[in-house]
């Protein structure tokens, strides 16, 4: 999608990968997707199982049901109650957990141990990746000539997708993403060079709270081009603004993009730009405007 108010707005031409649109609401369909159908047989009479606070975990449940595949989702106890309805929806098994990574992780452990189930990690896993770059694949057959693509990173799985497709297909593409100042971890990791995880991070885009893995930081380091940071007030903003002006619903870690070009206006100016819109699953009861 395309918006001429928000071009003039921000001096640039901006192409908007809706994948808020997407199944499930969230680009996460496409990683699990691809991840439930390259399962063997005996893996999909077993089961998958995942942790996730939302967006993965409805993905998963979804790939799974239509595959016949049972699935069982650990979830952060404290997750959006709009995320965890959806889950249960499609028929997956929801196990609560307490908020932290530890806590998520040895849960799905007894869960692989009882069940055999295999674990489909949000990002940490090469297929979820490579499904998760076919977003930026279908934005660079749609619109030829963008000059750089901006997608959210929060556990990385997006960019590191959109990063080895975009490269592969014109290395001269640049490609940026975008985290939230106060979940800064993947942004001090790109410039220190050293994997850094998040301790505690509070920002409204609860989808990218989550830390890198050592396999979706290795890809990033090879092939983005930047990672930028972008303050509470402006994702807020810039989710408002693309209420009102696009008329679409969009979550606060897709607003990530656009404030990524709010506050960086010389970086963007005049030139022709993809953003990549992860997601549309917010609670319309607790809107930050």
């Amino acid at each position: 999608m395309t918006s001429g108010q928000l071009n003039r707005i921000f001096d640039c031409e901006l192409f908007f990968k809706c994948e808020n649109f997407q199944k499930v609401g969230a680009f996460k369909f496409r990683g699990a997707t691809n991840a439930v159908m390259l399962l063997t047989a005996d893996q999909k009479r077993r089961g998958v199982v995942t942790h996730s606070s939302g967006n993965h975990a409805a993905a998963l449940s979804l790939a799974a049901a239509m595959n016949g595949v049972k699935a069982y989702i650990v979830m952060p106890e404290n997750a959006p109650v709009v995320k965890k309805n959806a889950v249960a929806g499609y028929g997956a098994e929801i196990t609560l957990c307490k908020p932290t990574l530890q806590s998520r992780e040895e849960t799905c452990r007894m869960i692989m141990e009882r069940e055999g189930a295999t674990l489909v990690h949000p990002y940490d896993n090469f297929n979820v990746i490579s499904g998760q770059g076919t977003a930026a694949l279908e934005l660079l057959e749609d619109q030829p000539g963008i000059e750089a693509i901006v997608a959210p990173i929060g556990g990385g799985g997006l960019m590191s997708g959109t990063s080895t497709c975009v490269k592969a297909i014109d290395e001269k593409i640049r490609v940026i993403g975008a985290e939230p100042a106060n979940a800064d971890d993947a942004f001090r990791s790109f410039r220190s060079g050293k994997l850094l995880r998040s301790d505690n991070p509070a920002t409204i885009a609860d989808g990218l709270l989550t830390s890198l893995s050592e396999l979706t930081f290795a890809i990033i380091r090879r092939n983005a081009d930047d990672i930028v940071t972008v303050t509470e007030d402006s994702i807020k903003e810039c989710m408002l603004l693309i209420w009102e002006r696009m008329k679409i619903i969009i979550e606060p870690s897709s607003a990530t993009v656009l404030a990524v070009v709010k506050e960086n206006p010389a970086l963007f100016r005049s030139k022709r730009i993809g953003l990549i819109l992860s997601g549309g699953n917010v609670d319309l009861r607790k809107l930050p405007f």
